[in-house]
């Protein structure tokens, strides 16, 4: 169990730094999808700013539980363990839920294309904790 709780910490880590870069590389390398967030549909409000900074907590630790559990049916190296965890977690988690969104709100596919992109970096750069943490 202190495997799971300290990997899951260190990737959460990791992941919050993913989550501010990425959000300032998005407003820097595609500042067309960035305006798309002062829709109204987004909420603005700054009491809720600390969800944004718990997510990828939240994220690592459910991950850091997943890959304990299914570890042992990875094989290959360090990278391939890494990224094969990450492309799983993508396809099972990340894409039905891109694809509803995207069928159901009034959401741009490229906006959506980022989130799972996002999701994708998000699940490798965590399987490869955890591939270092918790082989």
């Amino acid at each position: 169990m202190k495997k799971i709780i300290i990997s899951g910490l260190v990737a959460g880590v990791l992941l919050l730094v993913l989550s501010i870069l990425g959000l300032y590389l998005t407003i820097w390398l595609f500042p067309n999808i960035a305006m798309q967030y002062f829709d109204p549909a987004f909420n603005d409000q700054s009491r809720r700013v600390m969800i944004y900074y718990i997510h990828p907590f939240i994220i690592a630790l459910a991950l850091s539980w997943f890959w304990n559990r299914f570890k042992q049916v990875l094989t290959g190296s360090f990278l391939t363990r890494g990224i094969e965890f990450g492309l799983i977690y993508a396809l099972i988690a990340k894409f039905p839920a891109m694809w509803l969104i995207y069928s159901s709100l009034s959401v741009s596919l490229s906006m959506v294309t980022t989130w799972f992109v996002f999701g994708l970096l998000q699940g490798i750069i965590a399987g490869l904790v955890f591939e270092k943490m918790n082989p």
